[in-house]
């Protein structure tokens, strides 16, 4: 029996020059009296693009943290309540939009009103469409990043203008489609080929590596505009890969990948657009047998019986030529620490970890050292 679960996101606008118009219907979709959540290197992208569009913005929360820890999420909320915000617009990444989405789900505890959120990515990773968000606990001995799935927290309009993408660094923004790719396949973990998440993930796959096994080396999004060696066009096809990437995320339940990236990043901090550049190739093949030839949807008909390690192989060579990290070791962390990233794993995400098979902990040891 097929089943799908729809999430409450009202709309989603795109294309070229859509920013305008699309900030302009924000109201018609609960957006009113909003505060702007975002980073301060898009400072100027709010000045030139956002805020003359924009009805009764009350003010700006431009110093939220990676990972969204509690101690930023409870500020952001307390600033939200000073300002008497009726709503969040979300304009930034991943992080960015988990601290709109958590402190929408605290004003809800609070006081039983969800602050409704509309939705400005300027990366690939798709945390726009779910329900999805991570708070990174600081007051334990440890940081960990705990997952949430809150259906009111959804995003109610996303825009995507190409413009949106311009000022996003180089690697923050090209790993960020790698995490979109990696919501594609470990949506397929448990999904069967005629669901809507496979027939919209293999579109969002093939639009990716289209766009992204062409792209300019060492170039900002900028200077390749400029040169004329990316288009526009290139970029709305790589926003509408990552929305058809992530398009059913409440009808899909995600691997080992994303948990080691979420190990690596509320825990120890690493950047976790990057942590897929990583994760995804090893574990697509370490993991193969639990998709029971389900990936075969993002390869050619004639390749289905090595998909697996024939999509592994596409995901490295990408990672390799777009110039991104591959090993953990890269960003600095002590190896002596995988002992505790495997410990972390095995108790938090049990599921995940078993999907390596027979003596899926020893395995997990090992493919952890390899990713080292």
């Amino acid at each position: 029996m097929g089943h799908f679960n729809s999430l409450p996101q009202d709309a989603v606008i795109w294309g070229e020059g859509s920013l305008q118009s699309s900030l302009k219907q924000f109201a018609d979709f609960g957006i009113v009296r909003p505060i702007i959540f975002s980073i301060t290197f898009l400072e100027k992208m709010q000045k030139v693009h956002i805020l003359p569009h924009l009805k009764d913005c009350v003010g700006i929360v431009n110093n939220l943290p990676a990972h969204a820890p509690d101690t930023g999420i409870r500020n952001a909320l307390a600033e939200c309540k000073r300002l008497g915000a009726g709503s969040i617009i979300a304009h930034g990444g991943g992080s960015v939009l988990d601290a709109a989405k958590a402190v929408s789900h605290m004003h809800f505890e609070e006081t039983g009103r969800y602050l409704a959120v509309g939705a400005l990515p300027t990366t690939l990773s798709g945390s726009e469409y779910a329900h999805y968000f991570g708070i990174t606990e600081t007051d334990g001995a440890q940081l960990f990043k705990r997952s949430y799935a809150v259906r009111g927290t959804t995003a109610k309009i996303v825009a995507l203008d190409p413009v949106l993408l311009h000022d996003t660094p180089r690697q923050l923004l090209l790993s960020s489609a790698l995490k979109g790719i990696d919501h594609a396949i470990e949506g397929m973990r448990k999904t069967a080929v005629s669901h809507p998440h496979a027939i919209m993930a293999a579109d969002g796959v093939d639009r990716f590596f289209s766009v992204l096994e062409r792209w300019p080396a060492h170039l900002d999004t900028v200077q390749a505009l400029d040169k004329g060696l990316v288009s526009a066009d290139d970029l709305t096809q790589l926003q509408i890969a990552a929305w058809h990437c992530y398009f059913s995320p409440a009808s899909v339940i995600y691997g080992l990948s994303h948990r080691i990236g979420h190990i690596l990043g509320g825990t120890f901090e690493l950047p976790h657009s990057l942590t897929s550049c990583i994760t995804l190739a090893p574990v697509v093949r370490a993991c193969q047998a639990i998709y029971e030839g389900r990936l075969g949807i993002f390869v050619d008909e004639g390749d289905q019986e090595n998909a697996a390690d024939i999509l592994a192989d596409r995901i490295e060579n990408l990672v390799l030529s777009l110039g991104l990290p591959n090993t953990i070791g890269s960003f600095g962390l002590d190896k002596s620490k995988l002992g505790e990233v495997s410990e972390l794993l095995k108790a938090n995400y049990p599921n995940e970890v078993d999907d390596l098979g027979d003596d899926a902990e020893d395995k997990l040891d090992l493919l952890l050292n390899n990713l080292w």
